[in-house]
Order: C-alpha cells, then sequence, then structure tokens
C-alpha cells in the first residue's frame, strides 16, 4: 500500500500544483489583484510546487538528504535532459535578452549555493545548509523577482494575463481546495514512500531523491518544455527549465533550509560541479557558435547534454550499487 501510494503521490501532487495555480490565479484575477502580484506569488511557482511541497513535508520529517537530493537531481535534470529533449526537437535560440539573463542567473545560484553549503572550507566544523543560509536564499529569489519582472512592468503584466484563465468562482474554488489537498496527500505520500523504498533497498534518502523522486517532480518541466520545443517556441523551452532551476535552489532548498537544516554531504559536490559544468555550457553556446545557428542551442548541443545525463545517472546507479 506504500508504494501505490507513493506512486500515487506524484500523479495527485503534479495534477494538484495545476489545479491549484489555475484556480488561486483565476480567482486572484476575479478579485481584482494586480496580474502582476498574481504571476509572482502563483504562476511563477507554478512548475516548482512539486518540488517545493515535497521538499517541505521532508524537511519536517527530517529527511534532509531526500531534500537536498530532490533540488540537485531536478536541476540536472532540468538543464541537461529536459534543455537537450527540447533542443534536439527544435534548436533553442538564445537571441531573447531574458533567456540570456536567466541563464546567467541560474549560474549564479549554482555559485552560491555551493559556498553557502561548504561551510568547512570557511573554518566550520561541518558543512550545512542552514536557516541564515535557506534567508539568503530567499532574498536572493526576491532579488531575481524584482530584477526579472518590475523593470518591464507593463510588458510583464500583458504576458501574464494572456496566460491567466478566467473561470467561474466557484469552479475556481473547487480548484484551489482540490489542489490543495492534491498537494498535501501527494507529497506526504512521496516522502514516506520514498523513506521506505530507500529503508528496503538499503540506499540513501539521498539517492532516492537524486533519481526517482527528481526525475517525477521534473515531469511538468519536461512537458511543458517539449510542447514548446514542437510549437518552437524556444524562449518559453529554455526558460521554463532554466526559470524552474532558479526558484528550486533560492526558494525550495531557501524554504527547506528554514525549516530544518540541511546536513550537506561533501560527495554532493559531484552533482554541484556537474550542474556548474552544464550552466557553463550553456553560457558556452550563447557566445560560440557549434552548429549552424548563431546564439543556440543546437540539435548536435542537445544530444550532448542528453547524453551526459544519461552517463551521470548511469554513474549515479553504479556507485550506489557497487
Amino acid at each position: 500500500m506504500t508504494y501505490f501510494l507513493f506512486i500515487l503521490g506524484f500523479v495527485i501532487l503534479i495534477s494538484g500544483s495545476k489545479f491549484f495555480v489555475d484556480g488561486a490565479a483565476s480567482l486572484g484575477r476575479r478579485l481584482g489583484i494586480s496580474q502582476l502580484v498574481i504571476g509572482l506569488t502563483i504562476v511563477a511557482f507554478g512548475t516548482s510546487l512539486p518540488e517545493l511541497i515535497t521538499n517541505v513535508f521532508a524537511s519536517i520529517r527530517g529527511e534532509t538528504g531526500l531534500a537536498i537530493g530532490n533540488v540537485l537531481g531536478s536541476n540536472l535534470m532540468n538543464t541537461l535532459l529536459i534543455i537537450g529533449i527540447a533542443a534536439m526537437i527544435y534548436p533553442i535560440k538564445m537571441a531573447d535578452r531574458k533567456c540570456r539573463t536567466d541563464v546567467f542567473f541560474n549560474l549564479m545560484a549554482i555559485l552560491v549555493l555551493g559556498v553557502l553549503a561548504n561551510d568547512t572550507f570557511f573554518g566550520k566544523p561541518e558543512d550545512s545548509i542552514d536557516t541564515i543560509d535557506g534567508l539568503i536564499l530567499l532574498a536572493m529569489l526576491a532579488a531575481f523577482l524584482y530584477y526579472s519582472f518590475f523593470p518591464k512592468k507593463k510588458e510583464s503584466t500583458e504576458e501574464l494575463a494572456r496566460k491567466i484563465r478566467k473561470i467561474p468562482v466557484a469552479l475556481a474554488l473547487a480548484y484551489i481546495a482540490g489542489g490543495a489537498a492534491g498537494l498535501f496527500f501527494g507529497g506526504k505520500w512521496i516522502v514516506q514512500g520514498a523513506s521506505q523504498l530507500a529503508t528496503e533497498m538499503g540506499v540513501s534518502n539521498t539517492f532516492v531523491g537524486l533519481t526517482i523522486v527528481a526525475v517525477s517532480t521534473s515531469l511538468p518541466e519536461l512537458v511543458t518544455s517539449v510542447v514548446a520545443a514542437l510549437k518552437k517556441n524556444t524562449a518559453l523551452a529554455l526558460g521554463n527549465a532554466v526559470g524552474s532551476n532558479i526558484f528550486n535552489i533560492f526558494l525550495v532548498l531557501g524554504s527547506s533550509a528554514v525549516i530544518t537544516d540541511i546536513p550537506f554531504a561533501g560527495s554532493l559536490n559531484i552533482e554541484l560541479g556537474l550542474l556548474l559544468l552544464s550552466g557553463l555550457l550553456l553560457i558556452l553556446f550563447i557566445r560560440v557558435d557549434f552548429g549552424k545557428q548563431p546564439m543556440a542551442v543546437s540539435r548536435l548541443e542537445g544530444a550532448l547534454l542528453i547524453l551526459a545525463y544519461i552517463c551521470y545517472f548511469v554513474y549515479t546507479v553504479w556507485n550506489q550499487f557497487a
């Protein structure tokens, strides 16, 4: 039954996040709340809700390995696999200024996390992401949102307004209630199932977070980016994946650390290093033309990203069971 609820948890968590966002955004629009405020507080956080809820439950239960593994694993999947698949479908152009800005913010978020997590490098007794670190990450999220949205308030408002569906109030309330219930029970069942799975398989919670949980909670980003690539909306395909990375580090990990300190195993610097290299690769793709299109992630480059993720995933599994 635990494993059944574990699998069901992913389904209702992802579905619940969609219903909650749709209902809350529509209700906010009917109440006359600024489209920009709705976008900053609801729509922009939507794709990171599965990771956020999972990490909140993991932090409350003290499953800190699962919390850090979920964020690092999700970000690796977003950067290597999801962007790689989207580029294979249609080359991702980076001519848009916001795309290039988000890529640099993504790299900065990784560097900040690396500094905050490796405390022993600065003379402290152990590596961890504590409450102060969590508040720093949340403050950087606020700075990122301000930089991304407020300088172009009019354009941002109009863009967000087009994304928000207007539905009847009763239906919006039902969406919010059903979505909240899905988020609660989905997150709870996932964490309980992941903990039991790790115990019975004889593996760490961090490993389960890096693989099974990370892949499952990243499914909304995968679907969104693939659909965007099929429609040749490459800015959305890239922005969705990279934006989710930034929210995962600043919001999801920041919130988790505020709830409880998260020990950081030195071995996780492999994942951080790979994230840093993948972030640098995206910047390199902007500056250097390896394909037929300048300032784009070409199909060849997308294939290299996918290959890198497969190699990492195989290495992680082999290293755990060898």
